[in-house]
């Protein structure tokens, strides 16, 4: 079980800190859209660099912070089954849902996007304007980041329900205190 804990704790540090790194995208962002709407109504200059940059930046917030979220709780669940459920019945639930679902989806995700970023990055694929971001191949990359992260994310999920599910104790989350003996 050691290996179960320091998998964990690799995952979960991981995105953890990827998660806290990526937030600042969510400000800045807000930050450029304001400038844009300031360039646009008060100067009368638009600016499609800028406004692709906003697109760029929100694909990335939430493809890169869709594992920060799972480690998080902050996925949607079936509610009714989950919220009163006891952490065995929890557990349960959640071996199920990464295993039934959640990377089944990823490994789809993965294989169908895998061809179509590779035909991207051999094409330098740009905008389609001209003075558009000619990176339309990075922002295309972070699908393949998110179909790994989030999949990590929940075989973490999974060894951290086989503790809960083996009377083990598992390690506290990054963002919880830590607890005598673990």
């Amino acid at each position: 079980m050691p290996s179960l804990v320091t998998f964990i704790r690799f995952v979960d540090t991981l995105n953890e800190r990827i998660g806290r790194t990526i937030s600042w995208v969510a400000l800045a962002m807000v930050l450029i859209q304001f400038l844009v709407v300031g360039m646009r109504y008060i100067f009368g200059i638009g600016s499609v660099f800028l406004q692709e940059t906003v697109v760029y930046m929100h694909g990335k917030l939430f493809m890169v912070g869709a594992a920060y979220t799972l480690l998080h709780n902050g996925h949607v669940r079936v509610d009714i089954l989950y919220r009163e459920a006891s952490p065995r019945r929890k557990a349960w639930v959640d071996l199920f849902g990464v295993f039934f679902f959640l990377l089944p989806v990823s490994i789809l995700v993965w294989i169908v996007a895998e061809p179509y970023v590779a035909q991207s990055w051999a094409i330098r694929e740009g905008s389609k304007e001209t003075s558009g971001i000619q990176g339309i191949y990075l922002l295309k990359t972070m699908i393949l980041v998110f179909a790994s992260l989030l999949p990590l994310q929940g075989l973490a999920l999974a060894a951290r329900s086989v503790l809960t599910l083996t009377g083990a104790t598992a390690p506290p989350l990054p963002h919880e205190p830590a607890q005598d003996g673990v």
